[in-house]
């Protein structure tokens, strides 16, 4: 072979190499930008998963809070349970009224015995001032009855 024919072989080979170097590089950088948008979609993913796992932690504190504020609700409302700042404070009365549960007045009468007897029947004086746990005990047999009556 001449050396012009060799020299012009040499030229297109290296031709043909610098265009696949140049078609390489070009792929190179193609999947090293495909690579750095995987990673970002991936990023975005684990952030998603991550913000949907701390909206149900959220939302399952936001429910259960919803649900103790109800308990709370109907502890404080329940009548067998009352609160110091809502009880009332028992009223001295000079001349009481007879209430619901005070015992009817009875009357006794002897025939057979020639002396009389006097019985003398008078209103409980509620002015005497029970102990908080008595009275508390009191409250709760009366809400009892009560809640049985409707039942």
């Amino acid at each position: 072979m001449s050396t012009s024919n060799e020299l012009e072989e040499l030229q297109n080979r290296k031709t043909r190499l610098e265009e696949e170097s140049s078609r390489l590089k070009n792929e190179q950088q193609n999947m090293e930008e495909r690579v750095k948008v995987l990673e970002e979609k991936i990023a975005i993913e684990e952030l998603k998963n991550n913000n949907d796992t701390m909206s149900n932690a959220i939302s399952k504190l936001g429910s259960k809070i919803d649900e103790l504020e109800k308990r709370l609700r109907q502890v404080s409302q329940a009548p067998g349970t009352p609160t110091p700042a809502k009880e009332p404070e028992p009223k001295i009365v000079e001349n009481p009224e007879p209430m619901e549960e005070t015992v009817p007045e009875t009357v006794e009468t002897v025939t057979e015995e020639p002396e009389e007897e006097t019985v003398t029947v008078g209103a409980i004086d509620d002015s005497t001032e029970l102990p908080p746990e008595e009275v508390s005990d009191d409250y709760k047999r009366r809400s009892e009855k009560k809640k049985r009556k409707f039942f």
